[in-house]
């Protein structure tokens, strides 16, 4: 996270599809290929926990289906997805870089670009979120929220996918599960089409990767991750408790009202 919500932008086509993990760069990646692509990139983070909420209601529905893995679902999984990614130059994060295979079906001409950092490293980061995710009044709080309230059935899902693909235990993922998802990248992605790319090499590996001139005279983007995750975090979770607060605050005056009239 750590970007504004995407607008779509009608006619534009889908051209990368960004399979690296959370916590590998993905927000100053989703950014430069903006910039590269001069077209709006679908951050999955960022839109899933920003935006209206049609969208997680959609991702929570394509993660069913995935997970139930019933042949007979797969034409009306690849629609959501068609309608989520219409309009958008690239995508990024999960839950794409877990749909690699599913969206190349839809977008055969799209180039496969995977962010990649050092999986200890990776490992320690992504904890963060795992145990954002798994705050036990979350799903109390978040619930006078519609564009939030279903964000713990989302977490679930996607927890359940994770497990199914990287063959891990609940919410135990660190360098198997880094370096099964490169495996499974490499398994699933025609060789010519897959390229691996670290943030902090700057612009000259996704450029050679996309083709394209490296920018002059812009730097390549840099958000913190961490401080993004956190700071929607905790904007999340306050307007949960203020709306709390209202809804607690109306019923003690009607309560109250009722008392006095009674």
């Amino acid at each position: 996270m750590g970007q504004n919500v995407s607008v779509p932008k009608p006619g534009t086509e889908l051209q990368v599809i960004g399979a690296g993990l959370p916590r590998t760069g993905t927000s100053s990646f989703n950014a430069a290929l903006e910039i590269l692509l001069d077209g709006p990139s679908y951050h999955g983070g960022t839109q899933i926990s920003m935006g209206s909420p049609i969208e997680i209601a959609s991702w929570i529905k394509i993660l069913q289906y995935w997970n139930n893995g019933d042949p007979k679902d797969r034409p009306a999984m690849k629609d959501l997805l068609r309608q989520r990614l219409d309009g958008y130059s690239a995508v990024t994060d999960t839950p794409a870089a877990q749909l690699v295979p599913e969206i190349l079906e839809i977008y055969p001409d799209a180039k496969v670009i995977c962010t990649v950092r050092d999986p200890e490293a990776w490992t320690k980061s992504l904890a963060q979120i795992r145990n954002l995710a798994l705050m036990w009044f979350l799903r109390a709080v978040l619930l006078p929220l519609p564009e939030m309230r279903h964000f713990p059935a989302y977490a679930d899902l996607l927890s359940v996918q994770w497990e199914k693909l990287y063959f891990t235990k609940p919410h135990e993922h660190g360098v198997d599960t880094y370096n099964r998802h490169i495996a499974w990248l490499k398994e699933n992605v025609p060789e010519d089409r897959l390229f691996f790319v670290n943030v902090k090499d700057g612009w000259e590996p996704l450029c050679k990767a996309l083709g394209k001139k490296v920018p002059k005279d812009i730097p390549f983007p840099k958000f913190n991750d961490s401080q993004a995750i956190e700071e929607t975090a905790k904007y999340h979770v306050q307007r949960g408790l203020v709306r709390w607060a209202g809804i607690i605050g109306a019923l003690s005056i009607l309560v109250g009202a009722y008392v006095y009239n009674s």
